[in-house]
């Protein structure tokens, strides 16, 4: 005799999220510790599970359904009908019925309930962070020619959605952003905090290595224009070509990126490009004061 666990991960369209899975994994640390056999119902787009509605019911002497709102509605009560034999058990729930109104289970552990409440199961999921990039990507610029920017931004989304990792929609553009800022500190806070950046942009390389991030730059201009320019007067190793980019080079850059090594490459770049610009002010000025008189 086995153990069922469920939970809105079990049924297509149902909304499950993080919370939900993190809470699964935490029920089923538990059970593989405890020596017991189970195995998980999921729908699609989960996979790797058993689908609840053509397992034998009679396989299973107990179904542990796992986290989130429970109420007396569909699908839940095909699911309890089918499982009607089956010990039921309910954990880090929140019950959208009084208890003394309706309460299906034999063993019921509520997030919270017209009798109870506990802490939420995900605060003893084991903590696990991907990388962090942000994606600057720059709007076609009539005044570089036909450029390469749909190739490109396709090549860099296959890439980046292929790899576990959060990515970061971050647009510059502040006359009309895509991605709900409205100042340069938001902006410029929004990319000190990625591990790193993808960018065609100019101003998503500069800024990322202003702030210490290491940054895949590709030029999408055929020959090369202002980013891999820049690139090349500060010293920045990791400017692509996007007439000959491939997946593999992203791929390699973005791995060189997400390291120490090119950590600490950004930030001397940051210090060589201060350096060379630490005179600048004075010249300004003095061709000002020129102007004035």
């Amino acid at each position: 005799m086995r153990t069922l666990v469920a939970g809105w991960f079990s049924f297509e369209d149902m909304g499950a999220t993080a919370g939900d899975l993190l809470a699964r994994d935490v029920v089923c640390n538990w059970l593989t510790q405890a020596g017991y056999q189970y195995d998980v119902a999921l729908a699609a787009p989960f996979t790797g599970g058993v689908d609840w509605r053509t397992v034998v019911p009679e396989r299973y002497a107990t179904v542990l359904f796992v986290c989130g709102p429970f109420g007396n509605g569909w699908p839940l009560t095909d699911f309890m009908e089918r499982f009607v034999r089956s010990r039921l058990v309910g954990l880090n729930l929140s019950m959208l019925e009084p208890l003394e109104v309706w309460n299906p289970f034999d063993a019921l552990f509520a997030r919270d309930s017209s009798e109870s409440a506990l802490p939420d199961l995900t605060f003893l999921s084991a903590p696990r962070r991907v990388p962090v990039v942000g994606i600057v990507l720059v709007h076609v610029q009539k005044e570089y020619g036909a450029g390469l920017h749909g190739l490109v931004h396709a090549a860099i989304h296959r890439v980046t959605s292929a790899r576990d990792i959060t990515r970061v929609e971050i647009d510059t553009r502040l006359d009309a952003n895509a991605t709900g800022l409205s100042s340069p500190a938001q902006v410029e806070s929004l990319i000190a905090r990625m591990d790193a950046v993808v960018t065609t942009r100019l101003h998503g390389l500069v800024l990322a290595l202003k702030h210490g991030i290491p940054a895949v730059a590709v030029d999408p201009i055929p020959g090369g224009a202002k980013i891999r320019r820049q690139a090349a007067t500060i010293g920045w190793p990791v400017a692509l070509a996007g007439e000959s980019l491939t997946d593999e080079a992203l791929d390699r850059a973005l791995d060189y990126c997400l390291s120490d090594e090119a950590r600490e490459a950004a930030r001397t770049c940051r210090q060589r490009s201060i350096d060379v610009l630490r005179g600048l002010r004075d010249q300004v000025l003095a061709a000002v004061a020129t102007t004035a008189v």
